[in-house]
């Protein structure tokens, strides 16, 4: 059984940092797409990060390039979320997802077929 529970939100004011981590199991921790979704109230849910886990390959939305950095811990089968230099349009609920056998970092919803809870993020100006 596959679970995904991420943790790491919170409020933090325009420019501060926060970082969310997602812990897997019943996941190949080595050959699968992991990736950091967010969805603001009335708006879809969009893309964030994404890692592949076979390597370091990674890929963010243009909104986030430069201020945020996924990365991987296998050995916890955890992947992190560094936000820096956060702004009020990042206020969100952020949700961990895997895609099992993608070999390559994607941000295409259809491709993850699990996700998290989901953990709420609150950027004031």
């Amino acid at each position: 059984q596959v679970q995904l529970v991420e943790s790491g939100g919170g409020s933090v004011q325009a420019g501060g940092s926060l970082r969310l981590a997602c812990a897997a199991s019943g996941v190949d921790p080595r050959h699968t797409c992991r990736a950091w979704f967010r969805q603001a109230p009335g708006k879809e849910r969009e893309g964030v990060a994404a890692i592949y886990t076979g390597g370091d390959s990674t890929y963010y939305a243009d909104s986030v390039k430069g201020r945020f950095t996924i990365s991987q811990n296998n050995a916890k089968n955890t992947v992190y979320l560094q936000m820096n230099s956060l702004k009020p349009e990042d206020t969100a609920m952020y949700y961990c997802a895997a895609a099992p056998g993608s070999w390559y970092p994607t941000l295409r919803l259809a491709d993850f077929a699990y996700w998290g809870q989901g953990t709420q993020v609150t950027v004031s100006s």
